[in-house]
């Protein structure tokens, strides 16, 4: 009987010291820290971009060294033209002898190749990392790639069985560094070296120009030195007061996080900064904690309390009466009467109340001083009634908890800094994604640069190889003017598309199905007095889960990219292809993108009301210019109020968890109560009611080993006695009358 009790008040006072401890920890300052996770986000985000810029430039390059179509008779400068004369971007460029580092040609602006040994880069295996170098005071990127040629054989009087080795030439190109890529209105990213100097600086909107001067890049640097340099290294820094503002920033270093990449090496870091709106007061929650808190330690006590006295201390008396009941129906002489002649004292209410009665009644016909006696049908409430009143005292402080206090209000419990972080990371997610489908078609149309004037044979291996260098892909194939596919490799397609688009592009091949099937394809070249190609359009199916590996970020929430009906091709959380979005608020959010006919689109953001909560949801065009523009497709976020670090959402799920947890330990116990001691003590009244009664026959069997057990045992000695005497009765009825267990007792 006394653990239920005993854990009934204990749990719920350590109910009201953990309702204490979690709310008097939220504390809201000026800024919320909601703001700053989000610019470290943002950073982090824009970091993850600059990486994907380069390391695809560095497998363009590598890649381009790899197809070019060098001759045993190729030289050094015609090699290094038609290297480097396709791309644009490249400065200059230039051709190395690997192994002397002598150089053989050199094209466009000079490369700055003092502080790089040539040479020992060359030796190792594997791809070469850019390099970061000064070059007429701006900083540069070299890329490098190998270069291996058929052995040229000099002398046509050499012996023709002679093994000739193949000639290898080290690429080197030099490009501008990027920019990084700017979201949000008013907010400014810089690209820092090591030391914390200022590469490129670009801004959104009207930035805040006091940023730079506050110390941001020495300390953004100085933080990433200090970080390990095999995670994701990313933080964030409170800047100076603007006005009536203040500014928050983010770092993040530009390295791989998977391993050894093409970026590690070179020390970058991403910082962005912006000006937020201060607020003017604090919110301090320690009040209601204390109040809370101190309002279930009370009803805690005053329960315990309760059914000390209620309930505990009379089952104790009737414990200790039965016992002696029990002792003078198997005791002999005086003290069989003395314990019989004591009246059993009535304690409690209900059942306990029913059971003094009944032992009374027991008493007195043990003495043979009365009869069975009935007992009435109707009774009044029990100790059952008594635990709907625990349980209900206990709802009184759990149901405001839950329901009532703290309610974050929808529209203004989530900042605007907060909603316009989703909103911007949700176009960082939106350009991530247009960055991959764009490499993937660049990439499949240069494979189709190789595919005109070849055999079948020299086709399917330019295909297999582009296969092996995208795993993105999952299959490839050419299509005919009919639109039959005359060559493919890897797995079977999943297209439904039948006739040939014209031009380039991103595009489905299915509208229904299990996998949503997306694709990349470029028209075939026709060459000029060569034998046509096999087909006329080449189609690279994506695979959709290389496209979900890139949606998930840390604190983004749920990503979705829908096509322009606004249904489910991608997501980083479960779906089921071609679904509509899992509400309809999200829907109407990604419609509100979609601009003025001929238009892009923009960005928009909104606090949506789920059935869990405040939701921050963001929607944004997947593209406005390339091969995904045409498209209409969209990149829908939603992440939980909850996830953020917002005080009044905090408050409100940490309130609404002490109030969950305060009832389910509060009936927890109470209904362990009304197991182990209130129905057994329902069942013991019947029983001690029916022996009074004159039912001599039903054998009392202790169920528990308790007190109520104890109960029931001494019950069933007296009615083993109550029976030996009426069987006496019986047997001596024609001898006369019996005397009775008092004079019986007497006698002994």
């Amino acid at each position: 009987m006394r653990p239920p009790i005993a854990s009934l008040v204990v749990l719920l006072l350590v109910v009201a010291t953990l309702t204490m401890i979690a709310l008097d920890g939220i504390h809201a300052g000026r800024v919320p820290q909601a703001a700053l996770d989000g610019e470290q986000q943002i950073a982090a985000d824009t970091s993850l971009s600059m990486r994907t810029t380069i390391d695809a430039e560095a497998r363009t390059v590598r890649r381009t060294a790899d197809a070019y179509p060098a001759t045993s008779t190729s030289t050094p400068a015609t090699a290094l033209k038609g290297l480097t004369s396709a791309k644009k971007a490249i400065l200059g460029g230039v051709l190395l002898d690997p192994h002397t580092g002598k150089l053989l040609a050199a094209g466009g602006k000079t490369v700055q190749l003092a502080g790089v040994n040539v040479v020992k880069a060359a030796s190792g295996h594997g791809a070469i990392p850019p390099r970061l170098v000064t070059s007429a005071g701006t900083r540069q990127l070299l890329y490098f790639a190998r270069l291996t040629l058929p052995a040229q054989q000099e002398d046509a009087n050499q012996d023709q069985n002679q093994v000739l080795t193949q000639r290898r030439w080290l690429l080197v190109v030099s490009e501008a560094l990027p920019a990084p890529t700017v979201y949000g209105d008013g907010r400014t990213a810089q690209l820092l070296d090591a030391s914390g100097t200022a590469l490129a600086t670009k801004s959104h909107g009207t930035a805040s120009p006091a940023a730079a001067e506050g110390g941001l890049p020495s300390a953004a640097s100085r933080a990433a030195k200090e970080s390990a340099r095999d995670t994701d290294a990313s933080g964030s820094l409170l800047g100076a007061a603007t006005g009536s503002g203040r500014t928050v920033a983010g770092w993040a270093q530009v390295a791989s996080t998977t391993g050894p990449g093409d970026t590690d090496d070179l020390g970058l870091v991403v910082l962005t900064h912006r000006a937020v709106s201060a607020t003017t007061t604090a919110v301090d929650y320690s009040g209601f904690a204390l109040q809370a808190a101190g309002a279930l330690a009370l009803l805690a006590l005053l329960l315990g309390l309760a059914l000390h006295y209620s309930l505990q201390r009379p089952l104790l008396r009737l414990y200790l009466s039965a016992g002696r009941l029990a002792r003078g129906t198997t005791e002999d002489g005086p003290t069989a009467w003395e314990e019989l002649s004591r009246p059993v004292p009535v304690h409690g209410f209900g059942e306990l109340a029913r059971i003094g009665r009944a032992l009374e009644s027991l008493r007195r016909q043990l003495l043979g001083e009365s009869g069975p006696q009935e007992f009435p049908a109707r009774r009044g409430p029990g100790y059952r009634a008594l635990a709907v009143v625990g349980v209900l005292v206990v709802v009184c402080w759990t149901v405001p908890m839950i329901f009532v206090l703290n309610r974050a209000d929808t529209a203004t419990a989530v900042p605007a800094p907060v909603l316009a972080v989703q909103q911007t990371r949700t176009e960082i997610a939106s350009n991530r994604i247009r960055q991959s489908l764009d490499q993937l078609y660049t990439d499949l149309s240069d494979a189709t640069a190789s595919l005109p004037g070849t055999s079948r044979a020299a086709q399917a291996k330019v295909l297999r190889h582009t296969l092996t260098d995208h795993k993105q892909y999952r299959s490839l194939y050419l299509l005919d003017r009919s639109g039959r596919i005359t060559l493919r490799v890897g797995d079977t397609p999943l297209r439904t598309l039948v006739h040939v688009p014209d031009g380039g592009g991103i595009t489905t091949v299915n509208a229904s199905g299990r996998i949503p099937a997306i694709a990349a394809y470029a028209q075939v070249p026709a060459a000029k007095g060569k034998a046509p190609a096999a087909g006329v359009v080449l189609f690279g199916e994506i695979d959709v889960k290389a496209l979900n590996s890139i949606l998930p970020r840390p604190k983004l929430g749920s990503v979705w990219v829908t096509d322009d009906d606004d249904k489910v091709l991608a997501a980083s959380v479960g779906y089921r292809a071609f679904q509509s979005l899992p509400d309809s608020g999200l829907s109407r959010l990604a419609r509100a993108t979609q601009g003025a006919p001929g238009t892009a689109g923009t960005a928009v953001s909104r606090v949506l009301h789920t059935s869990s909560g405040p939701s921050v949801d963001a929607a944004a065009p997947l593209a406005q210019s390339g091969p995904t523009a045409r498209l209409g497709w969209h990149v829908v976020t939603a992440e939980p109020a909850a996830a953020l670090q917002i005080p009044a959402v905090q408050a409100e799920q940490r309130t609404m968890l002490a109030g969950i947890l305060g009832l389910t330990m509060g009936s927890a116990c109470l209904g362990w109560l009304y197991v182990v001691v209130i129905r057994p003590l329902r069942s013991v009244a019947v029983l001690v009611e029916r022996l009074a009664g004159g039912d001599r026959r039903t054998v009392l069997h202790p169920v528990n080993h308790d007190e109520i057990g104890s109960v029931t045992r001494s019950l069933e000695l007296m009615r083993q006695a109550l029976a030996e005497r009426d069987r006496a009765d019986r047997s001596s009825h024609a001898a006369g009358p019996s005397p009775s267990l008092r004079q019986t007792t007497l006698q002994r």
